[in-house]
This record gives structure tokens, C-alpha cells and sequence, in this order.
């Protein structure tokens, strides 16, 4: 009887295991499904990890993110200009995203040249 149990108990396990590691492996984290806490956390931990050196394109970051909070354009001649908006910070339960709320990604032809802070300063100076 206790050798039933046991084969059971780690056949379970085993099993539990298996789908654990399925699902951490291939489930794509939904950022338009989550709560504005959790979207707020997965934008702030995916804009952190930007590096110049691994430069991104607009679509991936649009594919990765989902739509941005907000988004301004412009094209200068041959350059298009663009700047995203993502709100990484909560700072009044008003219901409305304001940019100082977010970190701006700034794209010139679809790629990435900076975010943070001075990215809509550099946005507005561009044009």
C-alpha cells in the first residue's frame, strides 16, 4: 500500500513539474491582460534592460510591450521621428497616464537612439 502511495506521490510530482516548466517556458506574459501594477513592474524591468549595445527596433518593443501609453511622430525630410510613452511609475489615482508618469523610448526610422528621461526633450529638439 505505501509503495502505491509513493509511486503515485512522485509520479504527481513529476508530472507537476512538467507543466511548471512548459508553462515558464513557452507562455508569452500578455502585457494588455495584466493589472495596471503588474504592467507598470513588466514595462519598468523590460526598459531597464536596454542596452545600446543590443539595440531594439520599434516593432519588437511593440510586440514585446503591446500599445503604448502614448505616442507622438514626425517626420524631418528623409528622418521620422518617433517617441512612445509606457507608464513604469504611479504617481496620482486620477485614471489618466500623464508622461511623468512614463519612460519615453525615442525612434529614429524604427530604431531605438534613447529613453529615459531626456528622451522628449530630445524628441521635441529634433525637427
Amino acid at each position: 500500500m505505501f509503495k502505491k502511495v509513493f509511486r503515485y506521490l512522485i509520479l504527481g510530482l513529476g508530472v507537476y513539474a512538467l507543466i511548471a516548466t512548459l508553462v515558464i517556458t513557452f507562455y508569452k506574459d500578455d502585457p494588455q491582460a495584466m493589472i495596471w501594477q503588474d504592467r507598470e513592474a513588466f514595462n519598468k524591468r523590460y526598459i531597464d534592460k536596454l542596452t545600446i549595445e543590443n539595440p531594439v527596433n520599434l516593432n519588437s518593443v511593440l510586440d514585446y510591450l503591446g500599445s503604448p501609453d502614448l505616442t507622438f511622430a514626425k517626420r524631418d525630410k528623409e528622418e521620422v521621428w518617433q517617441i512612445i510613452f509606457y507608464r513604469t511609475q504611479h504617481i496620482k489615482s486620477d485614471g489618466i497616464t500623464t508622461m511623468d508618469e512614463c519612460s519615453g523610448l525615442l525612434f529614429k526610422n524604427g530604431e531605438l537612439v534613447l529613453w529615459g528621461p531626456s528622451a522628449f526633450d530630445a524628441y521635441q529638439r529634433e525637427g
